[in-house]
C-alpha cells in the first residue's frame, strides 16, 4: 500500500464478497482515517451487513483487499481470524450477559493488563457512558438505551482498531434511535475510535456518520458527506433513497436555469448541459415556498404536522405531485389551492 493508505485506519480496495457463485458485494472501495465514522446505508438485502462481516473477518472475500491499521487482514484465500483483528462489534440485540453486572459485562473482553488496570478501564468507561454509579447493577435493571451504552462500553474496553455497528438502534423507538446515535457519536469521537455503522435509517446515518456510502444491489452508489448525498445525489437511486423529493420534467435554458411547470428554476452553480435538453429536475420539499403572489397554483392533498413545520403533498395542474415544507404558523387546509414558488437552489440536480 502507499504511505497514504498505511496512515488510514481502515481501507477496502476493490472488495468482492460472494456466497457460492452469487456476488453480494462488488467492487467496494473506501478508506477511513483514524477517528472517522462511516455508515453503510441502504435497503435490506443490499449487501451492507455482509460487507461488515467481511471487515470483521467472519466472511472471506473473493477479490480485492481489506487493510486495518496498515496491515492486510483479508485477500482472496487469506483471512485473518476475527479474534486477531482487534475489531469491536456492536449488535442490534445488545448481547449482554444477564448473569454479569454492568461492570462485569464491560470488563469481559479485557484480556491484557493487571487487575488494577482493568478496574481503571472499567471505571473510565462507566464515566464515559454516564453510568458511573451503575457498575453493580444488572442488565435487566437498565433501560434499552442504557443497555446499548453498556454494550458500546464493552466493545470499546479493549481499545479496538475499529468498531463495527450492525443496526444497533433497531430495537428502539424512532426518536430514541436518533438521540442515541448522537450520543454514541460523541462517545466515539471522545475515544477517537474509527467506526462503521450499518443501517437502513437515513436519520441514524445523518446523526452519527462523518461520511456515508449509499448501497444498492451490492454496490456503493455514492460515497460522501450527508450534505452532498442530499443536495448532489449521483443518480436516481440515491436521489430517491435520501430525503424526500420528486423529479419533475424540465427543459434546460442555460447553465443556471431550467423551465418546469413550477416556472423557471435557477441555481448558484451552473450545470454543463446545453439549452433545449429534456431532463428531470430533483425538487426537494425545502426547495418550494408558499407564495400567494405566484401564478403557479397547487392543490393540497395531504398535510403532516411536524412541530416546527407542516409537510404538504401538493398536486400541480398537470397532475404532477410535489412536496413542500412550510412553517407551522402558515396553516392551510387539505383541499385549499395555494400559490407556490421555487427558491433559488445551490445546485440543480438534473437527470437525462
Amino acid at each position: 500500500m502507499s504511505s497514504r493508505s498505511e496512515s488510514q485506519q481502515l481501507a477496502l480496495r476493490g472488495v468482492d464478497v460472494a456466497y457460492g457463485e452469487r456476488v453480494v458485494a462488488r467492487a467496494i472501495d473506501f478508506a477511513l482515517d483514524p477517528g472517522e465514522i462511516a455508515c453503510l446505508l441502504g435497503p435490506s438485502g443490499c449487501g451492507k451487513t455482509t460487507l461488515l462481516r467481511a471487515i470483521a473477518g467472519f466472511e472471506p472475500i473473493v477479490a480485492g483487499e481489506i487493510w486495518l491499521h496498515g496491515r492486510r487482514v483479508s485477500a482472496p484465500g487469506e483471512t485473518l481470524a476475527p479474534e486477531r483483528r482487534r475489531v469491536g462489534m456492536l449488535f442490534q440485540d445488545f448481547a449482554l450477559f444477564p448473569h454479569l453486572s454492568v461492570a462485569g459485562n464491560i470488563g469481559f473482553g479485557l484480556r491484557d493488563g493487571s487487575s488494577a488496570q482493568k478496574r481503571a478501564r472499567i471505571a473510565e468507561l462507566l464515566e464515559l457512558i454516564g453510568l458511573a454509579d451503575a457498575g453493580e447493577r444488572y442488565p435487566h435493571e437498565l433501560s434499552g438505551g442504557m443497555q446499548q451504552r453498556v454494550a458500546l462500553a464493552r466493545a470499546l474496553a479493549p481499545r479496538p482498531e475499529a468498531l463495527l455497528l450492525d443496526e444497533p438502534f433497531s430495537s428502539l423507538d424512532a426518536e430514541r434511535r436518533e438521540q442515541l446515535a448522537r450520543e454514541i457519536r460523541d462517545l466515539l469521537k471522545r475515544e477517537g475510535v474509527t467506526a462503521v455503522l450499518v443501517t437502513h435509517d437515513q436519520h441514524e446515518a445523518f446523526a452519527m456518520a462523518d461520511v456515508i456510502g449509499v448501497m444498492s444491489e451490492g454496490r456503493i452508489r455514492q460515497w460522501g458527506p450527508a450534505f452532498d448525498l442530499y443536495h448532489e445525489p449521483a443518480d436516481r437511486f440515491v436521489a430517491d433513497f435520501i430525503g424526500q423529493g420528486v423529479r419533475l420534467p424540465a427543459t434546460t435554458l442555460d447553465g443556471c436555469r431550467v423551465t418546469t411547470e413550477l416556472g423557471e428554476l435557477s441555481c448558484s452553480r451552473p450545470h454543463d448541459l446545453p439549452s433545449g435538453v429534456t431532463v428531470e429536475v430533483l425538487v426537494r420539499p425545502d426547495d418550494l415556498a408558499h407564495d400567494d403572489a405566484s401564478p403557479v397554483r397547487a392543490l393540497i392533498l395531504e398535510r403532516a404536522f411536524r412541530g416546527a413545520d407542516f409537510l404538504y403533498r401538493l398536486r400541480l395542474p398537470s397532475g404532477a405531485e410535489v412536496l413542500s415544507l412550510a412553517p407551522s404558523h402558515q396553516e392551510h387546509a387539505v383541499g385549499d389551492w395555494i400559490g407556490v414558488s421555487a427558491r433559488t437552489m445551490r445546485h440543480l440536480v438534473l437527470f437525462r
